[in-house]
């Protein structure tokens, strides 16, 4: 195969391997199915369209062509046969607009959605053929990597922190297997290589410049992984990860998380410490404030909840005013000044709901009109003072009663009523909803099951909340704290068809004259359920009197108590809060771009962000660490493997008669095979100790030599010495040396090379045995030759069947 087709193929799969980011992005592996038979047929074009000479602009203009038939082949539109028509086109305009509906309503991992499946192969299989241009026909590979770059940074623009670092690795060497295949055909067109004796080399045997070559690479790719991780000051650094010791809610130093944190696995942190830590000071003009909330949790799989990363524009453009398209008309504005503390370190904003404005904060914090959560993704709270204008809604149960269910398509629906099946929830729901007609009164009557009459007991002891059979089994145990009840009364009103989800936040807190000071202890998670007309309303189903500064809500009143007044009651924990005291929030108009892309840590990771991510980062370099141990670990396994074969046996009793009155015994043959491993390790010896070998030389002039260059004294020399005269005898001799202690001489001259040896030379004879590392390099010299010789007979074969044989005046 010509070096131009052979360099085509590598660009295809180098493509490949630049892709490898985006399987961080979708959840399942139809993309990767679609772009390796794009790309491949891709690259099948490109060698057929050389193989026939076509010119350049050919050559590309059959790329495109395949490209936009395999599109057609994928994602058809039912009314082209093999080819596209102008039905085609319209389908895949519209195949970009679900698109760009899906980037806004569906967050990472995305499911297999056709308008994202169709640009991710239109997107990969358009930089294969940039790239197999500007290699093959441009020749310049360092160029192909801006369009493989722009592969890498999709999963960057999405991902509020950092891409998984094992595919940059991947596209990394893609990137470097592309610049080393075409260097090697620039070597080729040249001619044979020689070295300076005159000895011919193969194209794949590394000579000194190409062997810094790729050790300055190879230094690059592991540089440009493992910097970022061990550097302390940058944000999720290894350093910073494994030495943390804040008491933030948040995870990480530095800057912001851009809400990417395990909210259930930082309010389990904060409930269980054993001591107490101050993390919000908060002033506010209304009497009797309600949660102060950062984040929620909407989406519930079998893993359980999770939280979607927050996406919003800037809190300079202003934010929406929830009093627009309400049904609710009691609505007050109110003024919030909060300070945090130097403890609380994350990307999240504690905040009111329907927050109209936010005075005090420096460029980089967004807001998210979905979540209703203002995030950064580059900034942190810790030790901010901030003020904000809030609206506070106070519903009425009448009121609510006369909201009417949501449309089963409309986004909030189709987004916050997704959950696992599970038959006993299903039942217990169908039970406590029977005969209740409104929302309002199906969610009350889930909210009121949640009650010490049912057998319902706050413990903080508890399991947090895993996998959604650990909610269930919440439901049977009724033993947990708040994100059990939060979690458990979401999923609830999700079977019933209400819109639910888990808002994180802070209780009330304890007040110190006209601040309230705000103590993990006041850390909380409760259900937010959506009506129509009022938006996200409230449900704190954990029992009031085991939380402190917690608050209730005449629509929500507490179950525990033992009556029930006409107006709102609030918990014995926190005396003095307005019963009418409601977070609900307002919905907001429906429009087609509703917005919750991506996704965050989910419920079931119950060590939390920073120690899963530490024990990844650990685990790869575990890995690369064992990696680099595989030569020295086969060095060791062959030295054992000789020894066993050197070790004295008693020699056996059968003899065989050879010719010339020889006697050959099993002793003799055993002694020659000793003799020849015993040789072979000193070999190896020597080279892992740079000690030159001459195949011309005479074991006993080896030895010699040997004792001479490596200056070994006293015994290493007596032990090199019987060394060369074993390997001699039994190659020559009639007798072989029997009886020899081979082995025992090898361990001293192995102890002598080292001693005279430098530390450099030491420490690569352990651990990068040039011995093992030569015989690999000839290994896979001897493969690609045998590549290169099949490739040969392929191409002659395709030569014989070439068309262009039968064309007329072909030599002409």
């Amino acid at each position: 195969m010509s070096g131009r087709r052979r360099l085509g193929l590598v660009a295809a799969g180098s493509t490949l391997l630049a892709a490898a980011p985006i399987v961080s992005i979708f959840d399942s592996y139809t993309w990767l199915m679609q772009c390796l038979l794009t790309v491949g047929l891709i690259a099948g074009a490109a060698v057929g369209a050389r193989t026939l000479r076509f010119p350049s602009w050919a050559q590309a203009l059959s790329m495109i062509l395949v490209l936009l038939l395999t599109l057609t082949w994928l994602f058809p539109s039912g009314e082209e046969f093999l080819i596209p028509t102008p039905s085609t086109f319209g389908h895949f305009a519209d195949l970009f607009t679900q698109a760009g509906q899906d980037t806004r309503s569906y967050g990472v991992p995305v499911p297999d959605r056709d308008g994202l499946l169709f640009v991710t192969v239109l997107g990969i299989g358009a930089v294969a053929i940039v790239v197999d241009l500007l290699t093959v026909v441009a020749r310049k590979p360092a160029l192909a990597g801006l369009p493989m770059l722009a592969i890498y940074s999709v999963p960057v623009a999405v991902y509020v922190e950092s891409v998984p670092v094992l595919p940059f690795i991947i596209g990394a060497f893609g990137f470097l297997w592309l610049l080393v295949s075409d260097n090697i055909d620039r070597v080729r067109r040249f001619g044979r290589r020689f070295t300076g004796d005159g000895r011919d080399v193969d194209v794949w045997e590394p000579s000194p410049l190409a062997a810094a070559g790729r050790r300055l690479g190879v230094i690059g790719v592991v540089a440009a992984v493992l910097l970022p991780l061990l550097v302390p000051t940058v944000s999720g650094g290894l350093l910073s990860r494994l030495t943390q010791t804040g008491t933030g809610v948040g995870v990480g130093p530095g800057n912001g998380t851009g809400g990417r944190i395990n909210l259930f696995a930082s309010l389990s942190g904060q409930l269980t410490r054993t001591d107490q830590v101050e993390l919000v000071r908060l002033k506010t003009d209304e009497q009797t404030p309600y949660y102060l909330r950062f984040g929620v949790a909407d989406q519930l799989t079998n893993n359980g909840f999770g939280s979607r990363t927050p996406n919003g524009e800037s809190i300079t453009q202003g934010l929406p005013d929830p009093r627009n398209g309400t049904a609710t008309t009691n609505l007050r504005q109110y003024r919030a000044e909060v300070q945090v503390t130097e403890s609380l370190q994350q990307g999240m904003l504690p905040l009111y709901q329907n927050t109209v404005g936010v005075d005090g904060l420096q460029s980089g914090w967004n807001f998210d009109d979905n979540q209703q959560v203002v995030f950064s993704n580059r900034r942190s709270t810790r030790g901010l003072t901030y003020t904000f204008d809030y609206v506070r809604a106070r519903p009425t149960a009448a009121q609510l009663r006369q909201a009417e269910p949501l449309n089963p398509d409309d986004p909030i629906v189709r987004l916050n009523t997704a959950h696992p099946d599970d038959q006993s929830v299903t039942n217990l729901v169908r039970r406590l909803t029977a005969g209740k007609t409104t929302e309002y009164d199906k969610a009350l009557a889930l909210y009121e099951h949640f009650s010490a009459k049912n057998g319902f007991t706050y413990r903080l002891s508890t399991q947090p909340v895993g996998a959604s059979s650990e909610i269930a089994a919440f439901l049977n145990t009724k033993v947990g704290y708040c994100q059990q009840y939060a979690a458990a009364l979401a999923w609830m009103a999700r079977e019933a068809g209400i819109p639910a989800r888990v808002a994180f936040g802070f209780t009330r807190g304890q007040r110190d004259g006209d601040t309230y000071v705000i103590t993990n202890r006041n850390a909380h998670a409760w259900t937010e359920i959506y009506l129509r007309g009022f938006g996200w309303i409230p449900f704190d189903a954990t029992p009031a009197a085991s939380v402190t500064g917690a608050a209730r809500s005449d629509y929500a009143p507490d179950v525990d108590l033992p009556t029930q007044a006409p107006t709102s009651t609030e918990s014995a924990a926190a005396p003095g809060v307005d019963p009418s005291a409601s977070g609900g929030g307002l919905e907001r108009p429906d429009r087609p771009d509703f917005n919750d892309s991506g996704t965050a840590g989910a419920l079931g990771d119950e060590t939390g962000g920073t120690s899963g991510t530490a024990l990844l980062i650990i685990g790869l370099a575990a890995l690369l660490l064992a990696l680099l141990l595989v030569p020295a670990l086969r060095r060791v396994l062959l030295r054992r493997h000789r020894h066993a074969a050197t070790v004295p046996r008693d020699p056996k009793v059968t003899k065989l008669s050879g010719p010339d009155d020889i006697v050959v015994t099993t002793e003799t043959v055993k002694a020659r095979a000793d003799a020849h491993a015993a040789w072979d390790e000193l070999m190896d010896t020597m080279v892992d100790f740079r000690i030159p070998i001459d195949p011309t030389e005479t074991p006993r002039v080896t030895a010699q030599r040997l004792i001479k260059d490596a200056v070994l004294l006293d015994e290493p020399a007596s032990a090199a010495t019987l060394l060369g005269t074993a390997e001699e005898r039994a190659r020559y001799a009639r007798k072989p040396l029997v009886g020899g202690e081979l082995t025992t001489a090898l361990g001293q001259v192995r102890k002598g090379l080292a001693r005279s040896a430098n530390r450099r030379t030491r420490i690569n004879a352990v651990l990068l045995p040039p011995s093992v590392l030569m015989r690999w390099r000839l290994g896979l010299a001897e493969a690609s030759a045998r590549m290169v010789g099949v490739g040969g007979r392929l191409r002659e074969v395709l030569a014989k069947a070439s068309p262009r044989r039968l064309l007329p005046h072909r030599g002409r």
